[in-house]
């Protein structure tokens, strides 16, 4: 047995590893195989808006889906994919073969992915509850399958703070821009063949399916695994792994800021063509203004990255964490006569978008370090998946609050409002997401892993691995 070096004792110099895991990645890694990695984004992102948005409404409109049948089937697939995931992140960190522990997860998760996106964006006639369930079911299969070791590998290209940075600003613009695209399809689809909803889903599932053929070449070649620590984490049960998730405050400070910064977004994000429709009076540039936001958001992702690499990641996110609290307090000043002040506070929040998103991501990586210095055992890709999973529930959790709280206060979507109604959904819109990111950014205040004490724990496991014995995992 190896002797165990405490957290906080003074840390040998890196030694020259003598066995498994290799040396450091380079210091500054090629932005080209950083492109190629994060092209995987593209696809998952792509498929994201058409998922959430139009399959509901195109499936029912076009395919006679009763709506409380596709609401209880998405309900029932959004659980099974959260479900899913703390499932692959363990198996994954278990895996061990010839190709990796990564690769094998996304090549095959790539394969379901595509075939339940063949069934899903180019569904024929024959179209059926039980049909569009299976196929949903296999779908988020393949999505969990592909991306939560994805995200694992992320973490573990570099062991450098600020590349960890880095990594994730590629991903997130990557994925932006994929948004972007599938926000413009469906307003091209409706010019030249008005109320076509199959030809909205085959031209955004035709991004899907092209973008991931080649992302799956691009990125399973772009960088190399790191060799998996001899001896793979012993099967745990749900609870036990519960249980290690619990223990670890560092994780659940990510968890709970992530998920803060998640909510605050999705309530903006829900309630975003109401305002702009009812409360401003302005139907018919609801879109455009939504368009507006992420076009600055695929802007602001390298602004954030450089901001990041000079104050350090948590410091980064409490700064646009603080930014979004100002500009949705701003919003308060708005009224349906100051629409170029909603303009300037669309833009502003496209460049702040996505900062404590980003931030937060990379930090996990950093988190399962100080994990695997504490216990021995390797859980990246376990812990990217609770990560994952907080995401997801923010963004229920936001459409669950969001809409029902506006109903409350007097709201209607598709009749007239009282003045009372438009002041309550003012101020859940623009006072919702202030106190969201206000909770984020206190959560991750005085986050203690910075860029010296990352470096600290990299040398206290390089030094640990380079050992004569290493402690069994």
């Amino acid at each position: 047995m190896a002797t165990v070096i405490p957290i906080h004792s003074p840390l040998p110099a890196p030694a020259e590893p003598a066995r498994a895991r290799p040396a450091e990645q380079p210091a500054r890694l090629s932005g080209w195989r950083l492109a190629a990695f994060s092209s995987f984004a593209v696809p998952v992102a792509a498929a994201q808006m058409p998922v959430g948005v139009y399959l509901p409404a195109i499936y029912a409109q076009h395919y006679g889906i009763p709506l409380a049948t596709l609401g209880l089937l998405f309900l029932a697939e959004r659980l099974w994919g959260a479900a899913a995931d703390p499932v692959i992140g363990i198996l994954s960190d278990r895996t061990r073969s010839r190709f990796g522990r990564r690769r094998p997860w996304i090549a095959a998760g790539g394969l379901l992915f595509g075939l339940s996106a063949i069934a899903l964006f180019f569904p024929g006639d024959a179209v059926s509850a039980w049909s569009l369930g299976l196929t949903l079911f296999v779908f988020y299969l393949g999505w969990s399958m592909m991306q939560i070791p994805y995200l694992a590998w992320s973490g573990e290209i570099s062991g450098q703070y600020h590349e960890r940075t880095r990594i994730a600003t590629y991903g997130t613009v990557a994925g932006s821009s994929a948004l972007l695209l599938v926000l413009i399809l469906p307003t091209i689809a409706d010019q030249l063949r008005p109320g076509d909803g199959p030809l909205k889903l085959a031209a955004m599932g035709t991004v899907v399916l092209v973008t991931l053929a080649i992302a799956l070449v691009l990125t399973l070649r772009a960088f190399p695994e790191a060799p998996a620590p001899a001896t793979a984490p012993r099967p745990v049960p749900f609870a036990e792994a519960l249980r290690v998730i619990l223990r670890d405050r560092l994780l659940l400070r990510v968890m709970g800021s992530d998920f803060a910064v998640t909510f605050g977004q999705l309530v903006r994000s829900t309630l975003f063509v109401f305002f702009v429709s009812s409360y401003m009076g302005l139907q018919h540039w609801a879109s455009g203004l939504f368009l507006l936001q992420f076009v600055f958001g695929i802007a602001a992702g390298p602004i954030w990255m450089k901001v990041a690499l000079k104050f350090g990641k948590h410091r980064t996110a409490v700064l646009g964490e603080g930014l979004q609290v100002a500009i949705n307090l701003g919003l308060l000043l708005v009224t349906p006569s100051a629409f170029p002040l909603l303009i300037a506070l669309t833009v502003a929040q496209g460049l702040a978008q996505g900062s404590g998103n980003l931030m937060l991501r990379a930090i996990v990586a950093d988190v399962a370090d100080q994990h695997r210095l504490d216990t021995g055992v390797d859980r990246t890709a376990l812990f990217f998946s609770v990560f994952s999973l907080t995401t997801k529930a923010g963004m229920a959790a936001a459409v669950g609050v969001a809409l029902p709280l506006v109903a409350w206060l007097g709201f209607n979507p598709q009749g007239h409002n009282t003045p009372e109604a438009l002041t309550g959904l003012l101020l859940v819109f623009a006072l919702g997401p202030a106190i969201a990111h206000a909770v984020s950014a206190w959560l991750i205040h005085g986050f203690p892993i910075d860029e010296a004490r990352h470096a600290e724990i990299r040398r206290a496991l390089h030094a640990r691995d380079a050992a004569p014995s290493s402690p069994a995992e």
